[in-house]
């Protein structure tokens, strides 16, 4: 199956879009496409070639191109728009320097007419001259036309082509042949042509302009990817382009340097400052045995790191992939005005000639004029480019916006599903607390004549042996107080997982079982009743009690508490205000789960679930009318996370977790959630005010074009303004959607 994106930089409005999913929609079954208007990209999913997917692109009026590498299509893009820009620019300014002039010499009374030889010479002469600037001012508007001609469809450049094209051929005539034309009828409209030109090249050079900074996230993550890197050799260190780079090589990071590849520390020690993926702003120690990720800067420390990940592997090559996918999504809101457009046009164009032909037959005199300005005017301002733009540039903004805040989005679709979340269900390690558990207390049993004396040292050594082999978060709590008091560590002879309740297995000769109550009871552990008081005891300190049996014999209770997130109460706070319902599911016993949920501000706890129980309970909410946001850590909450309308995968931005969830969250601060269903709601509110505006535009603009006001004005709609209402329509949904970068989401 082939995943490539392709840049077509000749797409336009709405309908291209939809012509071109349609192409590839009807080349094979198994083949997709997804079109990024805004950023000129079509993702190509499926059993095809690049070159089967580029002959696709031509048959119907596109030229396309390969995307290779990311960072390279990405600086080829912004210098294509960099000339583009400049080239628009130059139009608008020579349409309007001949546009202006003309249209200030009828206003303030010139005679716009032809009635004799005179005035056929100068306005021949000017509308020669109009033909120049037409060519240079709208030369890429023919062309489109031409190209959709060709492909036996029509665009935005149709409308604007066809436009200008019947004011000029119809001024041109008059001057030719004034006899051919009543007397009141031989008005020329030369300035409809150039003005409307250069008003949509001023507009498009704008709209540029505004569209650059909403692909700013992603040039950002680009940009802090490293190009060369210090390489250890037998002959000493060399710099080389990361290019060249194999898995193994060593290199050298020297203070200030920016990480190159993904690697894991061999000798030194430093800082590293991972915010620009993470948005922590603390710098996180690396020492041997670390890992370090490509694009993150060394702080004032040396470190020597092997590579681990090729170029395309590394963890910031996946998110910006991410990143761009998402951007390229669309929202079942947007599939719906692509469908529209696809029909806008042709419509249109059998609106103008309808509306033309009636004010021609049925209208007031001069009904040839009129019957003109309602054709350019409808034609012109009909195109759909603020409908093609109004969600795209939306979502845009949102998943740039999204990864500067460390969250990775994984489709326009889950961003919408996140609007309208009503409840937030928060596993308890990980992400309500820090993930970090440790060791506090460990109570031997024999001290209150339940069993015979064991040793404290020896006991701690035998269960942190067994515990290497469990995945369970707390294991790493009881090995790492066993390190830290020197304790050499064994192999087990034997070992068993017990899912949810705990292990066990044979050290040194004896039978250990460690887990909560439920596995003593299943293993019928003698004593376990009589130590319920001491349980309750460290579950209502927020500490989880781990009980310890040697030998069917009950001899230890370990106590193990997971420090609170500092930011976890004021984010339910700040969830709870805006009116979310806020559960915690967790595996720990209910004392301990209720004393956190205290703590943080949580009214409804769910306690001793396993994984698939999680599940369940995201299911009983759905079911009585909730849309559920699943809060976990990517792995062991995956059923409950893939149940979930909408899943957060919290930590470290596991490999696991970004392929996975609908959001991944590379900070491990738990307001950053609240930030992101804030910002899905702000987008949603976005994309509807786009849609609102681009909608009523063509409803209202279509209609005033075809005369529907004359009756009670005496006025049509000049073509003129019909061509600056339209560029200004689209500059409006881009900066509209800009709007979401500096808004406050707190």
């Amino acid at each position: 199956m082939a995943n490539f994106n392709l840049y077509v930089p000749k797409m336009g409005c709405a309908s291209c879009v939809a012509k071109i999913e349609k192409a590839f929609g009807q080349s094979a079954k198994s083949v997709s496409a997804t079109v990024n208007l805004a950023d000129k990209l079509v993702l190509v999913s499926g059993d095809i070639a690049s070159d089967t997917a580029l002959e696709i692109i031509k048959s119907v009026g596109f030229d396309g191109e390969l995307v290779i590498d990311a960072k390279i299509a990405a600086e080829q893009k912004a210098a294509d728009e960099a000339k583009e820009y400049r080239l628009r620019m130059m139009q608008a300014a020579v349409g309007l320097g001949l546009g202006v002039p003309l249209m200030l010499w009828g206003l303030l009374g010139g005679e716009m007419m032809v009635n004799n030889q005179a005035q056929q010479w100068a306005w021949g002469t000017v509308g020669v001259l109009t033909l120049l600037v037409m060519l240079l001012t709208g030369r890429h508007f023919y062309q489109g036309m031409w190209r959709a001609i060709k492909a036996k469809s029509a665009n935005m450049d149709t409308l604007i082509a066809l436009g200008t094209s019947a004011a000029w051929i119809y001024s041109m005539m008059v001057v030719v042949a004034p006899d051919w034309f009543p007397a009141d009828t031989r008005h020329v409209y030369f300035e409809a042509s150039v003005m409307i030109l250069g008003l949509i090249n001023l507009g498009h050079a704008l709209e540029l302009r505004a569209r650059g900074k909403t692909s700013e996230a992603v040039q950002a993550l680009l940009g802090l990817q490293a190009s060369t890197a210090i390489r250890i050799t037998d002959n000493g260190d060399e710099e080389v382009p990361i290019e060249q780079l194999q898995l193994g090589d060593r290199l050298r990071l020297r203070p200030g340097d920016k990480v190159a590849l993904d690697g894991e520390v061999e000798s030194g020690q430093s800082l590293i400052n991972e915010s620009m993926l993470t948005g922590e702003p603390i710098p996180v120690a690396k020492a041997q045995g670390d890992k370090v990720n490509a694009g993150t800067v060394n702080a004032n420390g040396s470190l020597i790191y092997k590579v681990t990940a090729k170029a395309t592997d590394t963890k910031l090559a996946k998110i910006i992939e991410l990143v761009q996918q998402a951007q390229i999504s669309k929202m079942p809101i947007g599939r719906l005005t692509d469908k529209v457009s696809a029909y806008f046009v042709p419509v249109v164009v059998m609106i103008a000639i309808i509306s033309s032909l009636v004010w021609y037959n049925f209208g007031p005199e001069p009904a040839l004029s009129h019957a003109l300005v309602v054709l350019t005017s409808v034609l012109i301002i009909a195109c759909p480019c603020a409908l093609g733009l109004a969600t795209p540039m939306s979502i845009m903004v949102s998943v740039g916006r999204a990864a500067k805040l460390g969250v990775l989005v994984r489709n326009g679709e889950a961003l919408q599903t996140a609007s309208k979340v009503t409840t937030v269900v928060l596993d308890k390690t990980g992400t309500v607390t820090q993930g970090a558990p440790e060791l506090t207390d460990i109570l031997m049993l024999s001290e209150s004549g339940l069993a015979e004396p064991v040793n404290k040292a020896e006991l701690l050594k035998n269960v942190a042996s067994l515990e290497q082999h469990s995945e369970h978060p707390l294991a790493s709590a009881i090995i790492s107080k066993a390190k830290a008091d020197g304790l050499v560590l064994v192999e087990p002879e034997r070992f068993t997982n017990y899912q949810g309740k705990g292990i066990s297995g044979q050290v040194n000769g004896q039978r250990y079982s460690v887990g909560n109550v439920s596995l003593m009871q299943q293993l019928q552990i003698a004593g376990t009743v009589n130590c319920e008081q001491l349980s309750n005891d460290f579950a209502s300190q927020a500490k989880t009690p781990i009980f310890v049996a040697v030998d069917k014999q009950l001899v230890a209770i370990m106590a193990i508490a997971d420090p609170i997130k500092t930011d976890a109460l004021a984010a339910i706070s700040a969830m709870k205000a805006k009116g979310l319902k806020v559960v915690m599911l967790t595996g720990d016993n209910q004392i301990t789960a209720n004393a956190v949920a205290q703590k943080v501000g949580i009214d409804t706890v769910v306690a001793n679930v396993l994984p698939e129980q999680k599940q369940a309970k995201v299911q009983e909410l759905q079911q009585a009318g909730e849309v559920v946001a699943m809060v976990g850590d990517g792995i062991n909450d995956a059923p409950a996370l893939v149940s979930a309308d909408v899943g957060f995968a919290m930590g470290e931005g596991t490999d696991i977790a970004i392929e996975s969830a609908d959001f991944t969250l590379l900070s491990s601060r738990l307001m950053v959630i609240n930030d992101t269903l804030a910002l899905s709601k702000a987008s949603m509110n976005n994309i509807k005010q786009n849609l609102f505006g681009a909608f009523i535009y063509n409803t209202l603009g279509i209609p005033v074009a075809a005369g529907l006001l004359f009756p009670f004005t005496g006025m049509l709609l000049s073509p003129v303004v019909a061509g600056a209402a339209m560029a200004l329509s689209s500059l409006t949904v881009v900066t509209n959607a800009n709007r979401l970068r500096r808004l406050s989401l707190s």
